[in-house]
């Protein structure tokens, strides 16, 4: 899904290590001056709250953000700060609310873009203008079917259902109530959702089975990224199964010559980042104390 208000950057800089990134975080006053390493960010805008990573930067006033999608999106860090706030976008329930929340959004992002056409000597007219038509027929579009679903789409269903429920009861034969008994396991586990994962935002340690090494595609690159993917990782402090994972293959892993079906501990940052072409929703970065079990 790519999502259609994206300023995508021209000229910018990608952070070459997590140092710079840390360094640049801190200037911008998304990090303490204390941190060490970076954290998870999100982006609430467009009626959106989704995990994005903060890659790199076209100046000093624009940050260059990564979502879900890789898409790369031109971003005000001072914007971008507010968002990380557990109280944004609480106003979005009332309409009118919502509107001017989605023009200030279009307006903040729209200055990063002039900012950025202003550096590279465009013109900075012509594109803030078709920016803005972008993005604001973008956020209506969100906001109408923010709107739609507002009023809890099972809350909707649950009511039109009524009705029928009451005359089907009326007039139904002993096989309509054997079809309607069968059909209420099917819709109490339509109901029933799986608890959201909560991930420790420090280092903690980890166990996973080396499951499979591929490829996928870096468009920064002419080489294809070289990563493994994990099994049956769990957070043993926790107790917390997570499922499927995948890491880089650097060369601390690649030191270990790794084979699939290897079980190996280790110590390591885990955040929501899918892999690419894969569906694999949970990355762990720069796993460190790595040793494998003896089988």
């Amino acid at each position: 899904m790519e999502y259609a208000f994206v300023i995508e950057p021209q000229n910018y800089q990608l952070f070459e290590n997590d140092e710079e990134q840390v360094e640049k975080c801190q200037e911008w006053g998304l990090l303490s001056g204390k941190a060490s390493k970076t954290k998870t960010f999100y982006y609430k805008g467009h009626g959106l709250n989704i995990v994005c990573s903060v890659v790199g930067f076209v100046d000093k006033m624009t940050a260059v953000i990564q979502l879900g999608n890789d898409q790369l999106h031109c971003i005000h860090p001072s914007y971008l700060k507010e968002m990380q706030a557990a109280s944004y976008g609480a106003k979005h329930a009332a309409g009118v609310e919502a509107d001017e929340t989605s023009e200030e959004t279009a307006n903040n992002e729209t200055e990063a873009v002039e900012a950025q056409n202003v550096e590279n000597g465009t013109n900075v007219s012509s594109n803030s203008a078709a920016t803005g038509e972008s993005d604001t027929g973008s956020a209506k579009t969100v906001e109408e079917m923010l709107a739609d679903a507002g009023f809890a789409i099972d809350s909707v269903e649950s009511a039109a259902a009524i009705p029928e429920a009451v005359e089907e009861t009326a007039n139904s034969s002993d096989n309509d109530k054997a079809e309607q008994a069968e059909e209420k396991p099917k819709s109490k586990a339509k109901k029933e959702k799986a608890p959201k994962l909560e991930l420790p935002e420090d280092k903690v340690k980890m166990i996973a089975t080396v499951k499979e090494f591929t490829t996928v595609p870096n468009h920064f690159s002419d080489n294809d990224d070289e990563v493994v993917i994990y099994e049956a990782v769990s957070i043993t402090e926790q107790g917390t199964l997570v499922g499927e994972a995948w890491s880089s293959h650097s060369a601390t892993l690649k030191k270990q010559e790794l084979e699939v079906g290897d079980v190996i501990t280790f110590e390591a940052k885990i955040v929501a980042k899918k892999l690419t072409k894969h569906p694999v929703p949970y990355k762990i970065n720069n796993p460190a104390k790595i040793k494998k079990e003896e089988a």
